[in-house]
């Protein structure tokens, strides 16, 4: 999982979302309406998004599982996690690591898609507070990132004051 090497002991009719979140520690990957309706669950096995709440967890044997915790290179985000900040693809953020993970892989298979590659790619995940124009305008961003190759800045670099006013007095 995330590139990590994982041996778990679990019973035969475990669900893969339950064993992410209680055996593997991935707690970014979301429980939302165990039906496969909503897409919170979405995590990628090796490449593909899946609905970790409609898998067996042994259905993941020996395969590579990525979830939102893998989608960054060490302090490096992936570009669709900057530009869902920069761009309010992202609101209360409960939706977003499916959304992200899903993304991610449209992204790996098509840098540079269109707007109805990019509204496919997503159609199985439910989003109730940005109306998803934010999500697309995200999309649009991270491809350009990639396609220009330059990829997104330390996530541990200085930022400046957000409050310029402040003059740094109590």
């Amino acid at each position: 999982m995330n590139g990590v090497k994982l041996a778990l002991h679990i019973e035969s009719n475990a669900i893969l979302l339950d064993v992410l979140r209680d055996q593997a520690d991935s707690l970014g990957t979301k429980r939302g309406c165990d039906m496969g309706t909503c897409g919170c669950c979405s995590v990628l096995v090796d490449g593909t998004p899946k609905l970790s709440c409609l898998m067996l967890a042994q259905e993941a044997d020996g395969c590579e599982i990525t979830t939102i915790e893998g989608l960054a290179d060490g302090h490096h985000l992936h570009p669709i996690q900057q530009t869902f900040t920069e761009y309010g693809g992202s609101q209360c953020g409960f939706c977003t690591p499916g959304f992200l993970v899903v993304i991610s892989a449209l992204l790996d298979e098509n840098p540079i898609p269109s707007d109805d590659e990019i509204k496919t790619a997503i159609e199985g995940n439910l989003c109730r507070c940005t109306g998803y124009q934010q999500i697309v305008d995200s999309v649009r961003a991270a491809s350009d990132i990639l396609a220009s190759g330059s990829g997104t800045p330390n996530a541990t670099d200085a930022k400046s004051d957000p409050d310029p006013s402040y003059g740094g007095e109590a």
